[in-house]
């Protein structure tokens, strides 16, 4: 992907930008605990509905937003409301049954299975990586190497190269800062994945179901693509994954993932990028990087939508998006919205988006 792109998105972003801020936003600890939450029951279709007549929202702007989505490229689109389908469309050849591609969305599942995995005493984000890998799982020197955490992964400050290209194998590896003091946009992500499968002694794939897929009741699978492993479901199954994260980390009285974990994940987790968690996009920020490049933009990640929304942003517009606030969670499935500027995650289709969500939901 050409630098160049990002660099237009964000002039087309600075257009909406707004001065407002919220640096200590705490998206799961800082608003009220939901209340009668729904969960749809696992291994089933059934998912109780609710109108945005009946939540007092906008009715007359549910089309136009659905018109919108249509020419955006969208294939899935689910609003819930603490749990309930508020709205749930398929476009452009997509129907409920067919599976999509998460993208970088996924790197959210990698997050939530490091928690699970540290709540099972398997790991400690806290150790460096070489505990579980070994040594020269990286080209850098052992000292700097060893500097590597597990949060380091998480947070995308790990010091390594990310010019290299998406191979994560050891010699494309390469030190270029201490960890923890450069924040770039990295695949080397994946090797938590690998962590995770060393500490429990399962495949990857094995114990992410088990543990967190089956449990919820989500479809899908790992697909390998080159380097990468990347989840394929329907829309539903995104949308119950974005359930279990606003439900603090439970599925009805069982908690899947720690709740103290869920707010390390959604909250700022170095002091380079404010708007970045553990692989969890953070809105209502001063301040943001995108991949691709180290210049610090001023302003929120997406104006237009709830300070305290966080997401799961992925390539051609693959999106997770949880409000606490307004008890939302909303998913997007589909091509990129603006072929002429296709992106790793974020983009100007986001800020767009939500300004056609407020119209319906205030």
């Amino acid at each position: 992907m050409k630098p160049t792109y990002f660099l237009l998105m964000f002039f087309s972003l600075m257009a909406f930008s707004s001065c407002s801020s919220n640096d200590n936003n705490d998206p799961i600890d800082g608003t009220p605990e939901p209340t009668e939450i729904y969960f749809p029951p696992v291994n089933t279709d059934t998912w109780e509905t609710v109108t945005p007549s009946e939540l007092g929202w906008n009715q007359s702007q549910l089309q136009p937003l659905l018109d919108y989505l249509e020419t955006k490229h969208t294939k899935g689109f689910i609003i819930l409301h603490d749990g309930k389908m508020v709205v749930e469309s398929y476009m452009n050849g997509h129907s409920a049954n067919t599976n999509w591609y998460w993208a970088s969305a996924g790197k959210t599942l990698t997050t939530t299975m490091s928690g699970i995995a540290q709540e099972e005493g398997l790991i400690n984000i806290n150790n460096k990586v070489s505990d579980y890998l070994g040594t020269g799982w990286t080209s850098a020197p052992l000292n700097k190497e060893n500097l590597i955490t597990c949060k380091n992964l998480l947070s995308m400050n790990s010091g390594l190269d990310d010019s290299l290209g998406d191979d994560v194998s050891p010699t494309n590896l390469q030190y270029i800062a201490d960890a923890g003091t450069r924040w770039a946009y990295h695949n080397v992500y994946v090797k938590m994945q690998d962590v995770v499968a060393e500490a429990s002694n399962e495949t990857w794939t094995n114990y992410f179901n088990e543990k967190l897929r089956d449990r919820i009741g989500m479809n899908g699978a790992w697909i390998p693509v080159g380097d990468l492993s990347v989840y394929w479901s329907n829309t539903r199954s995104m949308a119950r994954f974005g359930l279990m994260v606003y439900a603090k980390g439970k599925w009805e009285a069982t908690q899947i993932v720690p709740e103290a974990f869920l707010t390390e994940a959604t909250n700022t987790s170095q002091n380079i990028n404010q708007s970045y968690g553990y692989m969890w996009w953070l809105n209502g920020k001063s301040s943001f990087h995108l991949p691709q490049t180290q210049i610090e933009f001023p302003g929120e990640l997406i104006p237009n939508a709830p300070a305290d929304m966080y997401a799961g942003l992925g390539k051609n517009d693959q999106k997770v998006y949880v409000v606490p606030s307004k008890k939302l969670v909303v998913i997007r499935m589909g091509d990129v919205a603006n072929p002429e500027n296709p992106t790793f995650g974020l983009s100007g289709f986001d800020d767009e988006l939500w300004q056609y969500i407020n119209a319906l939901t205030d």
